[in-house]
């Protein structure tokens, strides 16, 4: 595979770093190497963007933005901070004082001379135009999976400064591997296009086999592309945080691709929980930090991996009361698998290519029969919220009353995991347990001769698309293999002519790919139930 990016260990060796997976930062060693670093570099009178992440990303920021405030003030000829929201809800005044650490309505006082902004994704007029991806070089960057142009549209604001800094954590991701680096800017600050394809991409490779890859994945080389056309200078401090405190394992510096691939060294020997069995039950306790189940469905995407066929994960957040508050397309679409969309392509192709995404990894694996309508589904997924019942099920997700959960009792089931502040800590299953036995093989179903064409999309080069409530036609490498420390801390127990070769979405994932991933576990499905009962 061809990509925008080198290989990410070779990447890694021209950033700078201080700390390990084995290592914790003080704040002083924090402040200083930001120091160093940018007095090092060559940013006198130039005008810097600092690209933050929202409310569902933890580290340390305050911290963070105080040393790199510190140390461009008086140099910078100008600095503006924009919060990546990607498509999340805008972060109001008290929210922001919060993140960033300073007295509602006094940011001057506390940050002199710096702007703060929300991305606003949903107003066209914010955006550049930066230019196209061809639907050949798609192809190229995702293994043949899409043939489609890409519109490449970033928030303007980042294109009219000198320089983009991106300061923040590196997780698990499941749309693109390890987050961090370029993703700050897409999906962080872009445009609906990229949004959708990008994502749609990811799933079509599928959350589980992913989620945690240290390597160049597809995802990531079609964002790297989309950053290729950036015209600022792009710098980036990636952080990784001890999992459950504010804490830092490491900070690393240099452009984004290479302080990407250092942080995402050190993520994947911290952010990763090896189990040697699978566990039957799940119970994710989803923090407060995530306000839906749009973002508070990371509590699954961790724990998808580790789940026995026909196990349940259980999203235990009494103060979650609604599926999605900024696109609720989302319930009447409900959650299904992704053969479930592939198979129905007509019926589903002019949403939100983003939102069939987010379905698709809440659902996990499973698999649909276009004759007969059936859905058959790996695992179910249980919602312990504050979202009624009636929601739930016509979502088609199960539904537990919050106030039934004792979490001290399943604690004590050994077949229950209990995952405190899930979201952010990936769980595997040890590499020796994964046999390419044919019950854990993802099977095609498929002629692979065949392809279909995609009806021309709504990608007009004069403006991006935006919807904020889209219209509803229907009814109703494993990261690394190397061991997890601290493991009883994290665990209790598209363009006009693209085409689209479906059955390189139903193929092996191993195929055309230049990195190790789990197998799409399969093997309950035909036993499992369609419904979200």
């Amino acid at each position: 595979m061809t990509t925008t990016l080198d290989d990410p260990a070779q990447a890694a060796t021209r950033a700078a770093r201080i700390g390990g997976a084995e290592e914790v930062l003080t704040d002083a060693d924090v402040t200083t190497f930001i120091r160093d670093q940018l007095d090092a570099h060559d940013l006198d009178g130039k005008s810097v963007y600092i690209v933050l992440p929202d409310g569902t990303r933890s580290c340390p920021l305050p911290l963070l933005l105080r040393a790199v405030h510190g140390a461009l003030h008086g140099r910078a000829s100008r600095m503006t901070a924009l919060i990546a929201l990607g498509t999340h809800a805008e972060m109001r005044e008290q929210a922001l004082a919060r993140h960033l650490g300073y007295t509602t309505g006094e940011l001057e006082a506390t940050y002199p001379g710096l702007t703060v902004r929300n991305h606003e994704w949903s107003k066209p007029s914010t955006f550049a135009d930066l230019g196209t991806i061809p639907a050949s070089r798609v192809e190229e960057l995702s293994d043949r999976r899409l043939s489609v142009e890409v519109p490449v549209f970033l928030n303007k604001a980042v294109v009219e400064h000198d320089v983009a800094l991106v300061v923040g954590p590196v997780l698990p991701h499941e749309v693109v591997g390890i987050s961090g680096g370029n993703k700050y800017f897409f999906p962080g600050v872009a445009g609906q296009e990229i949004i959708d394809i990008s994502h749609w991409l990811g799933a079509l490779i599928t959350s589980a086999e992913i989620i945690g890859t240290t390597k160049v994945t597809p995802v990531r080389a079609l964002i790297d592309e989309g950053a290729s056309l950036i015209p600022a200078e792009k710098l980036a401090f990636c952080v990784v945080g001890e999992a459950g405190s504010l804490a830092l394992h490491s900070i690393s510096f240099g452009n984004t691709i290479a302080s990407w691939a250092s942080a995402a060294e050190v993520c994947a020997a911290t952010h990763v929980t090896y189990l040697d069995a699978p566990v039957r039950r799940v119970l994710s306790i989803v923090p407060s930090m995530y306000e839906d189940i749009w973002t508070g469905a990371k509590g699954f995407y961790k724990l998808e991996p580790v789940v026995a066929d026909g196990g349940e994960v259980i999203l235990y957040a009494p103060h979650i009361t609604e599926i999605s508050l900024m696109h609720p397309e989302i319930a009447e679409i409900g959650y299904h698998c992704r053969d479930y969309f592939v198979k129905q392509w007509d019926r589903f192709k002019n949403l939100h290519w983003g939102v069939l995404t987010h379905s698709t990894h809440l659902r996990g694996a499973g698999t649909y029969d276009a004759g007969t309508g059936v859905e058959k589904l790996r695992v179910q997924v249980t919602l312990a919220t504050g979202i009624p019942q009636e929601v739930c099920r016509a979502a088609n997700l199960g539904y537990l009353d919050p106030d039934s959960v004792d979490i001290h009792s399943l604690a004590a089931d050994p077949e229950t995991l209990v995952v405190p502040r899930a979201g952010e800590v990936l769980f595997r299953l040890r590499p020796h347990n994964l046999q390419d036995t044919p019950e854990r093989q993802h099977r095609p179903n498929e002629d692979l001769s065949k392809a279909f064409l995609i009806p021309p999309r709504s990608t007009a080069r004069s403006k991006p698309t935006f919807c904020r409530t889209f219209p509803i036609a229907f009814a109703n490498n494993f990261a690394t293999n190397r061991p997890m420390s601290r493991i009883s801390r994290n665990a209790t127990s598209l363009g006009t002519n693209s085409t689209i070769d479906v059955t390189a979405f139903l193929r092996p994932s191993c195929m055309g790919f230049p990195f190790r991933v789990a197998p799409l576990r399969t093997s309950g499905v035909d036993g499992g139930s369609g419904q979200g009962a």
